[in-house]
């Protein structure tokens, strides 16, 4: 990774070949400047003139000095060793000239000078030249006393004892010599200090201005790249500063080297005839080179800034790329995380119908960010077409974005079509299921009444042969789904949509059955005949029913029991159907939790009761007893006979009713049954509670279709029609003794709607029912207590097998609706024995 925390510039530096000449700037050599001895220049005890000898000797002068000898060693030293060191090497290694003037002076101060040189000259001597003093015997003293004393001076030079200037003039030309010498050399002293001061100075800016830059350079190279786009920025503006500061001072050093300059050439152009001597030559190349040197030590540091500012542009517009990469990936990964945790499935058309609108307004609100991410990735390539150096860094994350694009794009699509398919299965198993409801509804609406002709019985058959024929149409239509897109598929809607087939074969089957019967139905010869009602008040215990006039042909009674067979078999069918297939399963839906209402929360069993349990006994055992009798009307009581324990369950349900009630009065209105089950989806026009009372309705059925059993049976019997279907009259004692069976569960089933609590101990309840009570009061007036004799009270009683209780039944409403009635204990009997009762 390019942009981390270790990320420096390139080592770069600023090369030049070197800022000021070698002569001046290396102080470990020569550390003196001319700003360091000021006074003692000023003293002018020793001149460097700039005077040449004839191979190019640089000559030293050491002019008329009364003070001489009373210059200090120290101050001798330095002053003699800075102007030895002003020439260029290649001048000083050829030796200097040294010019000692004492014409003025007394030779034994010339022997003192001579003697202070050759002790502390620290160049080259290539000859010395003494003007001896003028005067006769300061001369004779001169010449007498150099005879004598040569070997002292210590000096390997010739030292040469002048006594004019004329003799002078034949060791140095005149033009080399100042005026006070005899020559026509243009020297003034002061401003010799002016120009050696200006230069050296210069030539130190030069110097300290090369560090700077150098020391800049390396600083820059060294610093660490930032990992955020305001540190960056920060740095940028930083380092920006320090360059417009050393650009100024690089122009500051410039402008004074020209200054400098100008100044020399000025003075070589005061006279035409003025030439300048080799020293002030050699000031002028020494401010030339150093302008030259400033002048490539200005272009290296541009050309390095300029690398260095490009790689912070660059590493700003790396800091915004990431940053902004951040962003949008944060961005698309939600969204992507989003399309993820968008259920593909659902349980109904609406709710699929919402995730389709969901994932629509997903893709609108990512439109922009998948438009912004391709505008960074089209960003990305340009700087990597620029030559970025992160180029590394920058295409891994164009891929990136592009990638997630991709996968978010496709991710939508097949999202999409999915959804679609699932909607469109959707849209067909409802179809399926409508049919199916609907069809249970018909084959529930089809009346005894309207088969008792042949032509009620053949308009009921082609109303169930046209629905039939819908029904190939619904299969069409849902196996192609099955075929082509439900592969396509999650496996819980595979299993839903084979459901809805299997269903569908179901009410197929239940029409074919149906369609059986109505064409044996249609098939008898009938006459129109009066319908004889069943007898109100026969005993189920008659053991040989009084003989009936017969009133019709025995044809009609067989239809009548075969219709009643029809309504068992419908008996509770489309109750359980709704309940299964509407409710229950949408119960347990995760994907509806959201809608269930706070009340119904875990309380599934109150509002159905034990409506699963009966469902399983009709399906599994007792419609398939009954489906056996449909052509032997003498099983049809065995079958009730020999389920007698397991009709009890219906005890249980009516049990619950009570309470059942009471939910739905809390729930019923909720969204959960109105908009996405009830009558929106499933298109009831009643409501769930109206189907729940069916079970409490279908148990006090099941004793009529018995009575009109017994009734058209023994039609049957009597006119002894159809003799070759029954063989004896079995069959007629075995429907009485179900209808006793079935009366006994009524009983039983409304005594215990009436149950006032867990009275176990009182043993089984026998009866209950409401009555006149009187009672006397062992208190009061004896005409008071007569008065209340007379006087009836309404009590309930509650006759176990241990005990006869006395209650008073109080029935309350609230909010229209009336509520389980409940019971106060007024008064209690003992039983000392089983009472024997008979149910009438």
């Amino acid at each position: 990774r390019i942009a981390c925390s270790k990320e420096r510039f390139p080592d770069e530096r600023i090369q030049t070949r070197g800022c000021v000449d070698d002569e001046i700037m290396q102080q470990e050599i020569r550390p003196l400047l001319a700003v360091d001895i000021i006074e003692q220049l000023h003293r002018q005890f020793a001149l460097l003139s700039g005077g040449r000898g004839k191979d190019g000797s640089p000559i030293i002068t050491f002019p008329e000095f009364p003070g001489f000898n009373e210059v200090s060693d120290e101050d001798f030293v330095n002053v003699v060793t800075y102007l030895t060191s002003i020439p260029s090497m290649d001048a000083a290694s050829i030796g200097f000239i040294i010019i000692l003037d004492r014409r003025k002076d007394k030779w034994n101060s010339a022997i003192t000078s001579l003697a202070r040189i050759a002790g502390s000259f620290p160049g080259n001597l290539q000859l010395v030249l003494v003007l001896k003093p003028s005067r006769l015997l300061q001369r004779a003293i001169a010449d007498f006393s150099m005879r004598l004393h040569r070997d002292d001076f210590k000096l390997k030079v010739p030292i040469v004892m002048l006594n004019s200037l004329s003799d002078l003039h034949g060791y140095i030309e005149k033009g080399q010599l100042t005026c006070d010498l005899g020559g026509t050399l243009d020297y003034c002293h002061s401003q010799w200090i002016h120009h050696r001061t200006a230069i050296e100075n210069f030539a130190l800016t030069v110097k300290s201005t090369a560090q700077m830059l150098q020391q800049f350079g390396t600083d820059l190279a060294e610093t660490e790249l930032p990992n955020d786009v305001q540190c960056t920025k920060d740095l940028l503006i930083t380092h920006t500063e320090k360059h417009d500061k050393l650009k100024d001072e690089l122009k500051l050093a410039i402008k004074q080297g020209n200054t400098l300059l100008s100044c020399i050439k000025d003075q070589a152009s005061k006279t035409e005839s003025h030439i300048l001597n080799p020293d002030e030559v050699e000031n002028q190349t020494t401010v030339e080179r150093l302008l030259a040197q400033l002048d490539e030590t200005e272009n290296a540091f541009e050309q390095f800034w300029s690398r260095h500012h490009l790689k912070l542009e660059q590493c700003l517009q790396l800091r915004h790329f990431e940053q902004d990469f951040r962003e949008v990936k944060v961005s698309l990964d939600g969204l992507m995380e989003t399309l993820l945790g968008l259920s593909d499935t659902g349980d109904c058309v609406a709710r699929m119908e919402h995730l389709l609108a969901d994932l629509k307004t997903l893709e609108d609100k990512a439109q922009e960010s998948l438009e912004k991410a391709q505008l960074h990735a089209q960003h990305g390539d340009q700087l990597i077409q620029s030559n970025h150096y992160a180029v590394d860094s920058i295409r891994p994350k164009c891929v990136e974005l592009r990638r997630i694009c991709d996968d978010f794009s496709n991710g939508a699509k097949k999202k999409r079509d999915v959804l679609t398919k699932s909607l469109e299965i959707h849209k067909r198993i409802d179809e399926v299921n409508q049919w199916c409801e609907s069809g249970v509804y018909l084959l529930a609406s089809q009346a005894v009444d309207r088969c008792q002709t042949q032509e009620g019985a053949e308009g009921a058959l082609q109303d169930i042969e046209c629905y039939m024929n819908t029904a190939k149409e619904q299969q069409l239509i849902l196996r192609f789904s099955l075929i082509f897109i439900l592969p396509l598929l999650y496996l819980p809607m595979q299993i839903k949509a084979q459901t809805a087939l299997k269903r569908l074969d179901d009410v197929q089957e239940m029409f074919e059955k149906r369609h059986t019967s109505l064409k044996k139905l249609s098939a008898k010869q009938t006459r129109p005949v009066q319908p004889v009602a069943p007898r109100p008040e026969s005993s189920p215990k008659r053991t040989s029913p009084k003989t009936p006039q017969p009133t019709a042909p025995s044809d009609y009674s067989y239809i009548r029991h075969l219709w009643c067979i029809v309504e068992i078999f419908d008996c509770g069918f489309v109750v359980v159907f709704i309940f299964v297939q509407g409710y229950a399963a949408a119960l347990d839906d995760p994907e509806l939790f959201y809608l269930i209402p706070p009340s119904l929360e875990n309380k599934k069993e109150v509002l159905f009761g034990n409506l699963p349990e009966i469902y399983k006994f009709h399906q599994k055992v007792f419609l398939k007893e009954l489906e056996n009798s449909a052509e032997k009307p003498e099983l049809v009581g065995t079958c009730f006979l020999k389920q007698k324990e397991e009709l009890q369950i219906y005890e249980k349900y009516c049990q619950n009713k009570p309470r059942s009630e009471a939910l739905w009065r809390q729930c019923g209105d909720s969204l959960f049954f109105q908009v996405k089950l009830c009558q929106k989806r499933l298109d009831h026009k009643l409501s769930l509670d109206a189907y729940l009372l069916k079970p409490v309705q279908r148990i006090t059925k099941y004793q009529l279709m018995l009575k009109v059993l017994i009734l058209n049976y023994t039609n049957i019997l009597l006119l002894n029609f159809h003799s070759f279907y029954i063989k004896n009259s079995e069959g007629t004692a075995e429907l009485e003794e179900a209808l006793a069976t079935m009366l006994d569960i009524i009983k039983s089933v409304n005594d215990s709607m009436h149950q006032i609590g867990n009275l176990n101990d009182l043993g089984k309840l026998l009866m209950q029912g409401s009555f006149n009570v009187w009672t006397d009061h062992k208190k009061g007036h004896s005409k008071v207590k007569d008065l209340a004799r007379f006087k009836p009270m309404q009590r309930h009683l509650f006759l176990y097998h241990k005990m006869l209780l006395f209650c008073k039944k109080r029935e309350e409403t609230s909010d229209g609706h009336e509520k389980s009635p409940s019971y106060s204990f007024k008064h209690s009997l003992k039983v000392g024995r089983t009472p024997s009762l008979t149910v009438r």
